[in-house]
Order: structure tokens, then C-alpha cells, then sequence
């Protein structure tokens, strides 16, 4: 089994992707929306009042970023280890596909092509 090293931000960025995954959060969201929207008429709609709420979405929405790229980059890697190893213990599998997502487009898709031919020609068979 492979060791488990977390650095401190993957550690944060697992616990804000779960905490932010929840539907309380999406909740309490909704809440500040609704609590901004409120005070609207308090505040005169002023540029202040807008302001209020534009940039805090916009941090938000710009740190969540890269908080989604990092939970998506290793989500992905882990699945890519798995379907490798499910590869790898196949008798009838072709190996030489384990490693598909380091190759360029183009042989993507020449590897891609294959596949569908073989595809066409089993659906051809079973009539």
C-alpha cells in the first residue's frame, strides 16, 4: 500500500470540498442571498450595497477554482490508477493502453478510430 502524504493543502482542499458539497452549504448560501437581497431597500440599492455582494462572489468564486482543480486533478489521477490496474489484471486486455492519457491528441485519436472499427464490426456481427 502506498504511504499516505498529505500536504497542508490537499488536507484544506479535501475539507472544503466536502464541507462545500453539502447541502447546508448550499443553504446557508442561499441565506447571505437572501439576506443581501433583503437589505437591499435599507441600503438604497447603492454601488456599496452591489459591491458588497459582487466581491465576495467573486473571491469566493475565484479561490473555489483552484480548490476544484485540485480535488478534480486527484480524483482523476486515482481513477486513472484504478482503471490501469483493472487493465493490467485482464488476461485479454491490451496493456499498451495503460498509459492512453500521456499521448497526444492525434494518437488519441488514431487509437480511437481502432477502437470504433472494432466496435462497428462486433455490432455487425450480432446482427
Amino acid at each position: 500500500m502506498v504511504p499516505r502524504v498529505n500536504s497542508p493543502f490537499t488536507r484544506f482542499a479535501k475539507r472544503v470540498s466536502l464541507v462545500t458539497g453539502r447541502p447546508v452549504t448550499f443553504i446557508l448560501a442561499m441565506v447571505v442571498i437572501l439576506a443581501w437581497g433583503i437589505t437591499g431597500p435599507l441600503f438604497g440599492f447603492s454601488d456599496t450595497w452591489q459591491l458588497v455582494i459582487n466581491t465576495g462572489t467573486t473571491i469566493v468564486t475565484f479561490l473555489m477554482v483552484f480548490l476544484i482543480q485540485n480535488t478534480q486533478n486527484r480524483d482523476t489521477e486515482a481513477l486513472q490508477i484504478k482503471l490501469d490496474e483493472l487493465i493490467r489484471v485482464q488476461q485479454e486486455a491490451n496493456n499498451a493502453l495503460l498509459d492512453l492519457e500521456e499521448l497526444d491528441d492525434d494518437e488519441l485519436e488514431r487509437i480511437r478510430a481502432i477502437y470504433l472499427a472494432l466496435a462497428r464490426e462486433q455490432r455487425e456481427r450480432d446482427g
